[in-house]
């Protein structure tokens, strides 16, 4: 992984310092809240419902073990034992007290990470494929050009105040694991002709008008990349509107201006710029980035063990079935780290489980954490020899949940528990959905199902995206929840269709069990998905099923 140099280091003290004698004002009243908001929200400082929360950049998901430590000491020290992993591939601590934030970013600086412009309208944390590097299914790697991207976009003098935030995710799979379709920028390796470049797709984003991007250059060579970005941004800053926030991502840029007047343009400005841009300087940087990335050396190894214990222990098979992927490597195993527990909060870790996934990580993962837009943490690398292992040092502190890309492996925003824009609560439902089919025994049965839930129209849980997703709004004071079905943040990226009406707090469970029941009777077998079954009947058999006991009360 990307190693910072002197520079790095020198950058990001500066910033520290420069931050520290803000807060400093901010306390002695020289500065206003007002005066206060922006400077903190440029190093990531948030004023929540309860307090302040700190988000920071764990940049396209990549940590070491000595990260993931001083992640858990932060928790310790100054917030209360515990971090929230988060769709943006971030980690936030939902507690610090103000004059504590400059020494919590001067410890995440000893291990090289920050919480720079994981908030404002500028580009945020570069995020990318969690199995990056291991895959079986990858092209190459995406993280060396996430990390390209990020050094060429942090403090960009250009693009700080750009019309509203902006995200970028990169993929080098065919299989998009980074819901790419979904962002400001996504890009998706391909190849041409023995030439890798991108598929570059803008004006995608969720919120209060989701949008599916848009392909903008089919095919984009590597050494082309940073001019394009460039371009790209810089048109969107020129073109995108200012009189009103809702109407101010570039999604609506798009829109309004339509794909190919945004094409023109950006392929005039590309034009113009390019020549500016020294190509050798940046290959030779790509190159030295792409030295960090070099796989580990894995081990040769019998899995005599690993298959054994598939054979004789259910317990230990039903997780190995449900969170390891395949490896591009023989006798190993991607594992997904499920941080879904049934009825605890979705993304949460506590230090001591961080503690014991970096100890993990170094004793079978070749020092190698990733974070997923899901909300769990990822071992790229693990022999399945070792598995057998893992999974009983997993399984001692409650990290051993065999759920991953089933009912309870739930995607959920903080909601109203701590966010002061939320206007209904998204934790306590994904809390009871996940207890709720536990106790029917229905989650393996059920099989591969995405629920994403977010408490308002920000859509922080990508709900658009879910299979089921679920968002929570206010009704006259009180919680209503609006049902999609349908929705996919793969390559074939899809925005779900919704229901009809919505349904009370004490509604919302019963009614996704209505329509899982439902599909468990529309499918035609087990091999069917509850999407494939969706995309095959459509909606009607779901909303007749959903909304019955409304019809026969009437």
């Amino acid at each position: 992984m990307y190693v910072y140099d002197d520079f790095d280091a020198a950058f990001l003290a500066e910033r520290n310092r420069q931050f520290r004698e803000q807060v400093a004002r901010r306390i002695d009243g020289s500065l206003t809240e007002d005066e206060f908001k922006p400077l903190r929200l440029m190093n990531g400082l948030y004023l929540q419902l309860h307090a302040y929360m700190l988000r920071v950049a764990i940049p396209y998901g990549t940590l070491n073990p000595d990260q993931m430590r001083k992640l858990a000491e932060i928790a310790d020290r100054w917030d209360e034992g515990y971090g929230h992993f988060t769709t943006r591939q971030n980690i936030q601590y939902n507690w610090p007290k103000l004059p504590d934030v400059p020494d919590m970013l001067d410890a995440l600086a000893e291990v090289g990470l920050h919480a720079i412009q994981t908030s404002g309208n500028t580009i945020r944390n570069v995020t990318s494929d969690h199995f990056a590097g291991a895959a079986a299914d990858e092209l190459t790697d995406p993280r060396p050009y996430a990390e390209l991207i990020r050094q060429w976009s942090t403090d960009h003098p250009e693009f700080q105040f750009l019309p509203r935030k902006f995200k970028v995710a990169v993929t080098g799979s065919e299989i998009d694991r980074a819901v790419t379709r979904a962002h400001d920028i996504g890009l998706r390796t391909v190849s041409r002709d023995g030439e890798t470049g991108f598929e570059v797709i803008v004006g995608g984003g969720l919120g209060r008008t989701p949008m599916i991007g848009k392909v903008l250059r089919d095919f984009l060579p590597v050494t082309d990349l940073l001019p394009y970005l460039e371009a790209v941004v810089g048109t969107y800053n020129l073109l995108g509107r200012r009189d009103n926030k809702y109407k101010a991502r570039i999604k609506i840029t798009v829109h309004e201006n339509g794909i190919d007047t945004f094409r023109d343009l950006t392929e005039a400005r590309f034009a113009e710029i390019a020549p500016q841009f020294d190509a050798a300087a940046t290959e030779a940087q790509l190159a030295r980035i792409k030295a960090m990335f070099a796989a580990p050396a894995f081990r040769e190894a019998s899995d005599l063990s690993y298959q054994a214990a598939h054979s004789a222990d259910p317990v230990f098979r039903a997780w190995a079935d449900t969170n390891l992927h395949a490896h591009k490597a023989d006798g190993h195993a991607i594992v997904t780290i499920s941080l879904k527990k049934h009825g605890e909060t979705p993304g949460d870790a506590t230090s001591e489980q961080m503690r014991v996934i970096a100890d993990l990580a170094e004793t079978y993962g070749y020092g190698e954490i990733r974070i997923s837009h899901e909300q769990n943490v990822i071992l790229p690398h693990v022999h399945r020899a070792d598995l057998p292992a893992l999974h009983k040092a997993l399984k001692a502190v409650g990290l051993a949940t065999a759920n991953v890309g089933l009912v309870s492996d739930i995607i959920a925003c903080p909601g109203m528990d701590y966010c002061a824009l939320a206007t209904a609560r998204s934790i306590p439902v994904a809390q009871e959905i996940a207890t709720r089919f536990d106790a029917l025994k229905l989650e393996h049965d059920i099989g591969p199902l995405k629920i994403k839930i977010s408490g308002c129209i920000n859509a922080c849980g990508h709900h658009h995206v879910g299979h089921i997703g679920i968002l929570g709004l206010d009704r006259a004071g009180v919680e209503n929840y609006q049902i999609t079905l349908g929705g996919d943040g793969t390559e074939d990226a899809s925005l779900g269709e919704r229901t009809g009406p919505g349904f009370a707090y004490d509604q919302i469970v019963p009614a996704i069990e209505r329509i899982l029941r439902a599909y468990l009777e529309i499918r035609e077998s087990r091999e069917e998905t509850f999407l494939d079954a969706y995309r095959r009947v459509g909606l009607a058999p779901f909303k007749d099923a959903l909304y019955e006991a409304e019809r026969d009360a009437a």
